[in-house]
């Protein structure tokens, strides 16, 4: 078996000893020969390794001189194993994170890369909520917190989700953890065991996928169509319902489409739900603020027979620019969040104090956020209406025009099979973010990571300005392409 390069390292002997230094020794790092619970694999020196009873001054200092050296020896042998736990090597990593640090570290490089990958508005945290955050570290609140949450934070939200989305709750019901994500996963960890199904709506948030994979579970792809604005149609969903179904998990308002669940459509799938025991519900509600009229928001948990088979979760991140504040929260039955409140005990534990002063100001700031809300929707709808008129100008692309959030999900696919000089063929979502990273400087997610290999993501959580300047870059690399002819 081939082994990979050493690497040299020194050891020393113990402070008791009188040797000041010893040689160099060398561990050899190999990967393992099979992934069935490879061990470390040492030396069969080591199993007979020993050292005698010292007995006199003279004695002990030559033989803690050969226990030193027989040590190195054994050392310069050792097979250090490099494999990883399946469940990790089962995960991919995020391509959104991907695209974004390699967005980031080009225009670090000096290049002027618009950046359209990230979910992260623009706007700052609104005033009163970041004064919030400094007044807690004035004060002194820079202590751990509940593992939970503070008792302030967790009441707030429960007059929260009563007043906005209709759904009582108390205060033990409510885990709050570092970030909406954190709080999904664990929802995921709590509730599903080896083997399970985990029902994810294509196209979907990067992470549902592997975090059903984290927790030894199968994710099962439901996919949706552009036609229908990528709204999960019940008949499918039953259709893919198995014994082994434990969680579906539902993103209104969308990432990366920005489509938003009707009630009828949303009551459809409830009485689905309801026929099989075993399936529980994880709504991910983190954009529900931002929303466009006519539409309107649905908690899944406040359908008829929804509140017991449902996992809200919600954050502070996307409504009220608070994504480096990292902080979210989980609203369900009691056995269910009191589980994952374990999990979080023994990883993070509880989730910063000073956020969470932020987030109590945050919820005080009035219905669906109040005015800073607002405004930021409104700017949005405005970034929105514009990428939808300019996409829409161009041969081939299909749009589905997005009810909330801020994102683009646009049908590309027409522009697939063109050769390009040196490029090669546009094969699919990602080449085509490469071929418009490199010729148009825009940084984009590939469809293929959500599920939907036909589209791109386009995040408009920038200004309008930047959004401009990205459609004239994007519409001029475009034009070296020439979209199929329609069938």
């Amino acid at each position: 078996m081939a082994s990979l390069p050493s690497y040299s390292s020194s050891m020393q002997a113990p402070a008791s000893s009188s040797i000041a230094s010893s040689s160099s020794s060398q561990v050899r790092l190999i990967k393992p020969q099979s992934d069935s619970n490879p061990l470390l694999s040492f030396s069969s020196q080591l199993h007979s390794f020993s050292v005698p009873s010292l007995r006199t001054t003279k004695d002990s200092h030559s033989q803690r001189v050969s226990a030193v050296l027989k040590t190195e020896k054994i050392i310069d042998t050792m097979e250090v194993d490099l494999s990883l736990s399946p469940r990790v090597n089962s995960v991919k990593p995020s391509k959104t994170v991907a695209i974004t640090d390699q967005a980031t570290a080009l225009a670090q490089a000096g290049v002027p890369v618009i950046r359209l990958a990230a979910g992260e508005p623009d706007f700052d945290t609104p005033a009163v909520i970041a004064e919030a955050g400094m007044k807690a570290i004035r004060e002194g609140h820079t202590r751990y917190t509940p593992n939970a949450g503070t008792l302030e934070l967790r009441t707030a939200i429960c007059h929260k989700l009563k007043e906005e989305n209709g759904i009582s709750y108390t205060p033990d019901q409510i885990l709050v953890s570092n970030g909406a994500k954190q709080s999904i996963v664990q929802a995921v960890l709590a509730v599903c065991s080896p083997g399970d199904e985990v029902l994810i709506p294509a196209p979907f948030w990067v992470s549902y996928p592997e975090m059903a994979r984290l927790a030894d579970a199968t994710p099962v792809i439901v996919p949706t169509s552009i036609s229908e604005n990528f709204l999960l149609d019940p008949k499918v969903l039953e259709s893919k319902l198995t014994e082994k179904s434990r969680l579906l998990i539902l993103c209104s308002p969308s990432n990366p489409t920005g489509s938003v669940y009707p009630r009828k459509l949303l009551e459809q799938i409830a009485e689905i739900v309801a026929k099989h025991p075993r399936l529980l519900v994880l709504s991910d509600e983190i954009y529900e603020h931002i929303i466009y009229a006519p539409a309107t928001h649905t908690s899944f948990a406040s359908l008829p027979g929804m509140w017991d088979r449902t996992l809200t979760v919600n954050g502070f991140s996307k409504a009220f620019a608070m994504t480096g504040w990292r902080l979210g929260y989980l609203a369900g039955p009691k056995h269910f969040v009191s589980a994952c409140g374990k999990i979080q005990s023994q990883t993070t534990s509880g989730a910063s104090s000073i956020s969470q002063k932020a987030a109590v100001a945050a919820l005080g700031l009035g219905y669906a956020g109040g005015e800073a809300v607002s405004y930021m929707v409104k700017a949005f709808r405005e970034r929105r209406d514009f990428l939808v008129k300019s996409f829409g100008e161009l041969e081939g692309v299909k749009i589905s025009e997005p009810l909330g959030a801020f994102y683009l999900f646009l049908d590309f696919s027409s522009y697939y099979g063109s050769e390009i000089e040196g490029y090669g063929v546009i094969g699919g979502s990602e080449s085509l973010c490469v071929y418009l990273l490199d010729k148009a400087q825009v940084a984009l997610v590939p469809g293929d990571a959500f599920g939907d290999d036909s589209c791109i993501r386009i995040s408009y959580a920038e200004s309008l300005t930047t959004l401009q300047a990205a459609v004239e870059r994007i519409k001029g690399a475009l034009a070296s392409l020439k979209p199929a002819a329609p069938l």
